[in-house]
């Protein structure tokens, strides 16, 4: 019966604030409880428990504190319990030490049924004894002291009395409650008394107004004192109602956790209400790998997976952190205090920690991980969309740099006005053929043979002139242009490939596609009318793919792959080396070379572990039966390095940068065909761009 969202039965720490706060309400009022029960007498009080009246009263009073009239979606703070019109009713009639002591009973019934930590249920009896103690102190002073054997019995005239007894009760008990919530959220009492008080004050006029009725028609006819449960009734099933379609509004439906338009509310309070110096801090969380468990397990597994990340998150944060659902497999928490950079990531860290504890589900354990990216106020952005736009670009950082955890860094924020404009450009040039394909061979460094060449798109801009795949291709990959520029570059490839295989210079071309490329079904159709019309072999074209996606079983089992084995399109990996990847996982896909990363090739001069990390890439993909591709080979030193490993092949700068096809034929011309016994010799080295 505990709501896996609430966090205020996590006990609090010693010498805190909030422990120091709740010991002082809880003694207090148990002090005062003591004293009012050292002030009744034992024998009114068996006298007036022998009445069936008393017994009423007590069963109402515990019924209406087992659930609230929730009014406000600040739950923190609580419903108003419908107990409140009993015990108020007690109060008048009976005096102080009944009413306390029926309350202090339901508070400790509440309690047990819906299984509150302890602290809690010592602080609820002590704050309403404290406020039924309040508005006994008022009566008083005009006089009135009701006790079992002198009950009283209000009159038209005592309405002054009554409203200020009311007054005291709900202000003693609204600033208590909203004090303990403000240091428990760490938030100021003005904005927690604020957001409730206004809401909380009619629910409690309504009952609060109703007591003094019962007491009258106690007195008269006391058997119809249950009647006042109807309207009780009413008064709590309109508000929750009301509750619900606000709930419902604000709320996820399937986690429970606070979706983007109570997140956008929280985040503006947070931001009026930041001091000087103080920072908001806003992390996006993205689940890594979450579709391949929703496509391999189905969607209530992943449904039930989110709702354990949502309650890992929840627990991980502190009390007033706010967890919100965006959507999908993506989260957002709100800090609406945070010291700085490094305590943000500190949090970060904490969610990620939490996060990739193994989640067993339908007997299998799952292995979680995400990405979370921090945007700050006011270091970052001064509002909630920009903060929420900073953050965004901060996660996809980490999931590109695989670091889990990134901070908001303007001068990597792709997403500048320049950039927006640039991206204009490029879906019309798109449509406008301003695109280009340069050419850069593959050089066997044991013969000199031409083992191919690898085809390079570049953009003419009409005004920026030549802009490089850096440029525009991260662009193009966040929008549905990258698969127009991928069927482009397929087929101009072809072209250029059969102008070549036709004409007697069989090279093969190859082309760099992303990992959602090679996973669309439309890509073996391409290839294979592209291939018929051209009349080209399957080996004429190879397609290069990123070691990225060696990371999910849907590479092996994708009806594009086996389409494209079956077609005999060969493939390679690019950029090996980056990832995290198994070389034995090799053997499941058609690949035929692997290409090692530029920036080992690079470092190996100056770096004895990039050395040693090529050369053992270079034997295990020889044992393997594939050939070997040394990217960014630039100097002779390299170059004889990795022809004394037995690397098959290299391209770089010091055989020929990437070439126009009119060029790149001149050059195919003169060297695909080299002498016997050729090998890579520096002072043959081709540097003839």
């Amino acid at each position: 019966m505990t709501d896996p969202t609430d966090t205020r039965d996590t006990g609090p720490r010693l010498g805190t604030p909030l422990w120091a706060f709740l010991a002082g309400v809880s003694v207090i009022g148990f002090t005062a409880l003591v004293a009012a029960m050292l002030r009744i007498d034992p024998a009114q009080l068996a006298d007036l428990a022998r009445t069936p009246l008393f017994w009423m009263l007590a069963v109402l009073v515990v019924l209406g504190e087992l659930r609230p009239v929730m009014v406000s979606s600040a739950t923190s703070v609580g419903g108003t319990y419908p107990s409140t019109m009993f015990t108020f009713a007690v109060l008048l009639h009976f005096g102080l030490p009944s009413a306390v002591l029926m309350q202090a009973v339901a508070v400790v019934m509440n309690g047990v049924v819906t299984r509150k930590a302890w602290h809690r249920v010592v602080f609820n009896v002590g704050q309403s004894t404290l406020a039924l103690t309040a508005a006994a102190v008022v009566l008083g002073v005009f006089g009135i002291v009701p006790t079992p054997a002198l009950p009283w019995v209000p009159s038209g005239g005592d309405l002054l009395p009554i409203a200020l007894s009311g007054v005291a009760y709900f202000v003693t008990r609204a600033t208590l409650v909203c004090g303990a919530v403000a240091l428990h959220e760490r938030r100021s009492v003005i904005r927690v008394l604020r957001s409730t008080a206004g809401p909380q004050s009619l629910v409690y006029t309504a009952l609060l107004g109703l007591a003094p009725l019962v007491v009258v028609v106690m007195s008269h006819s006391p058997g119809l004192v249950p009647l006042f449960v109807a309207p009780l009734a009413a008064v709590y099933f309109t508000a929750t109602l009301s509750m619900r379609r606000d709930h419902q509004a604000m709320h996820d439906e399937l986690t429970g956790l606070p979706n983007r338009k109570m997140l956008i509310v929280s985040t503006e309070e947070a931001l009026a209400e930041a001091r000087e110096g103080e920072r908001v801090g806003l992390f996006l969380l993205d689940l890594d790998r979450f579709k391949e468990v929703n496509d391999t397990m189905g969607h209530p597994v992943g449904d039930r997976l989110l709702q354990m990340v949502a309650h890992r998150l929840l627990h991980s944060v502190r009390p007033g952190d706010v967890v919100a659902r965006l959507g999908g497999d993506e989260f957002a928490v709100l800090l609406p205090s945070i010291r700085d950079a490094h305590a943000a990531r500190e949090v970060a860290a904490r969610l990620r920690a939490a996060l990739t504890e193994p989640v067993r589900l339908e007997g299998m354990s799952f292995d979680l991980d995400g990405s979370v990216g921090i945007a700050l106020f006011p270091d970052h952005a001064p509002d909630f969309e920009l903060l929420m736009q900073r953050a965004d670009v901060a996660m996809y950082l980490a999931k590109e740099a695989r670091t889990g955890v990134e901070l908001y860094q303007p001068d990597k924020d792709r997403n500048s006005p320049e950039r927006l404009h640039l991206l204009g450009d490029l879906r019309r040039a798109v449509d406008n053929g301003e695109l280009r394909l340069h050419y850069q061979p593959k050089v066997g460094l044991a013969t000199g043979a031409v083992h191919g060449v690898e085809a390079l798109v570049r953009w003419q801009h009409p005004v920026l002139g030549m802009i490089p795949p850096a440029e525009f291709i991260p662009l193009a990959e966040q929008s549905y242009l990258m698969r127009q520029i991928t069927e482009f570059v397929i087929e101009a490839a072809l072209e250029q490939a059969a102008r070549w295989w036709h004409t007697g210079l069989q090279v093969q071309v190859s082309v760099n596609i992303s990992a959602r490329d090679l996973l669309d079904s439309a890509l073996p159709e391409q290839l294979e009318v592209g291939l018929a019309r051209y009349s080209l072999p399957p080996e004429a074209i190879q397609l290069e793919v990123t070691e990225r996606i060696l990371m999910g079983e849907q590479a092996y089992t994708h009806d594009t792959i086996k389409a494209l084995a079956a077609l005999g399109v060969p493939l390679a990996l690019d950029d090996f080396g980056t990832g995290y990847s198994s070389l034995i996982r090799l053997q499941r896909l058609a690949i035929a070379e692997v290409k090692i990363d530029a920036s080992f090739v690079s470092r190996m001069a100056d770096s004895e572990d990039d050395e040693r990390i090529v050369r053992s890439i270079v034997d295990l993909v020889r044992s393997l039966g594939l050939r070997s591709v040394a990217e960014g080979v630039e100097s002779d030193d390299a170059a004889l390095r990795l022809a004394e490993m037995g690397c098959d092949v290299a391209q770089g700068w010091l055989f020929c940068e990437p070439m126009a096809p009119a060029d790149a034929t001149h050059w195919l011309r003169e060297h695909l065909n080299p002498d016997p016994g050729y090998g890579y010799r520096p002072a043959e080295a081709a540097h003839t761009a």
